[in-house]
């Protein structure tokens, strides 16, 4: 079963979320319908990265994907000048860590404050599901950053990106 790019947005909003939460619950707080929850949670599951008998993502597979897969499965590329939502490097926690004078990567938002390049977030729903959860931004912003940053930008996400797994609930 292929994996697709939704896929990694409700693993790391399981990784961080207390178990227990129904499909209605993730649905709410996505924006995702809860048959595409559903069925992104099972092709977790089929390819090894959520644990067959509950819905919490196994830590290790988790981490392998996300610094060596995703980058390849769903490559990210700067567009044009857009309003929206910081991403990657330009949002926390590697605002603080680096800085840069090139326009910021951004989700594009309509309800958007700063001014950057556009960057397709990993699903429709992200700027409005990391609105509403901070621990998820920041993972989806790691996320972006390992996928279109230079190669600094990549190992301090990833280094960052390890820290918030390794506090994430153990496999």
């Amino acid at each position: 079963m292929v994996s697709k790019s939704l896929d990694v947005v409700v693993l790391l909003k399981l990784l961080i979320t207390a178990s227990g939460r129904t499909y209605a619950q993730l649905s709410q707080e996505l924006g995702i319908s809860a048959s595409e929850i559903h069925a992104a949670v099972r092709r977790s599951m089929e390819a090894g990265l959520i644990g067959s008998d509950v819905r919490i993502p196994l830590r290790k597979p988790l981490e392998e994907y996300l610094l060596h897969g995703v980058r390849y499965a769903f490559p990210a590329k700067l567009g044009s000048v857009a309003r929206g939502m910081p991403t990657a490097y330009a949002a926390p926690p590697l605002s603080s860590l680096i800085s840069s004078d090139d326009l910021p990567p951004v989700w594009p938002d309509p309800e958007g404050t700063v001014r950057g390049l556009a960057l397709e977030p990993l699903h429709r729903t992200v700027p409005r599901a990391a609105k509403s959860d901070p621990k998820l931004y920041e993972l989806l912003a790691l996320v972006d950053a390992i996928r279109v940053g230079r190669a600094r930008d990549r190992k301090l996400a990833e280094e960052e990106l390890k820290k918030r797994l390794s506090h994430a609930h153990a496999d």
